[in-house]
């Protein structure tokens, strides 16, 4: 199958931002009372890709729900800024594979984040030329699936391919009616799919019309 667009995830699949997300949480939530512990670096990664609501419920299960998105706004501002001051850890050959891609496809980013995390990657490293589009839900308030659609119909797209790391990003693909490719060096495990070890495998696998 010959795609027209590829789409990707960012967390887990373009970048590991887990530390530097670790880092300008902990720092915004050691000023707030009502936190009882900060999160570690795996509870950070076994949250990655969750709305706002799920994300928070899982770290902060005690608090109510009106106080836990209070945090995660504020923490959210202050993790898009440092974000795009100091990047985070690219995933091998990302530059380069996103550059080869861009010659053949255009690429889009759809990531379940807060508005601003897709620029800070965007902006800190340099791939702002090669992204025609993207979407998130701190933008719509759409699930993941809803904001595929979205870059879908905006850009015209016919037989477009989803890339990510996590069984959600597999389940909102297919609910997209998108095809999937699975980053097996992320942060999830997904069965009996098209998978690259590696960023600098996906040109081929799409060349080959995976």
């Amino acid at each position: 199958m010959q795609y027209d667009g590829i789409i990707f995830d960012l967390d887990g699949t373009l970048w590991d931002s887990s530390e530097e997300i670790r880092r300008s949480w902990g720092a915004v939530l050691a000023k707030q009372p009502d936190i009882r512990r900060l999160p570690s670096r795996e509870e950070l990664e076994g949250v990655m890709g969750l709305g706002a609501e799920e994300l928070t419920e899982k770290l902060f299960p005690y608090l109510p729900l009106s106080r836990r998105l209070e945090i995660f706004d504020e923490c959210a501002v202050y993790e898009c800024a440092y974000l795009t001051e100091h990047g985070a850890r690219l995933y091998p050959q990302v530059c380069e594979t996103l550059a080869r891609l861009s010659e053949t496809h255009p690429l889009f980013i759809v990531s379940n984040c807060a508005d601003g995390y897709i620029q800070s990657f965007l902006a800190a490293h340099g791939t702002a030329k090669y992204i025609r589009d993207f979407e998130c839900i701190g933008r719509t308030g759409k699930p993941k699936s809803e904001n595929i659609r979205l870059i879908i119909e905006r850009n015209g797209l016919k037989a477009p391919v989803y890339v990510g790391d996590t069984q959600w990003d597999f389940d909102a693909a297919t609910a997209a009616g998108v095809p999937f490719i699975f980053a097996a060096y992320g942060f999830g495990h997904v069965e009996n799919t098209p998978r690259i070890a590696a960023p600098a495998e996906l040109p081929a696998l799409v060349e080959n019309g995976a």
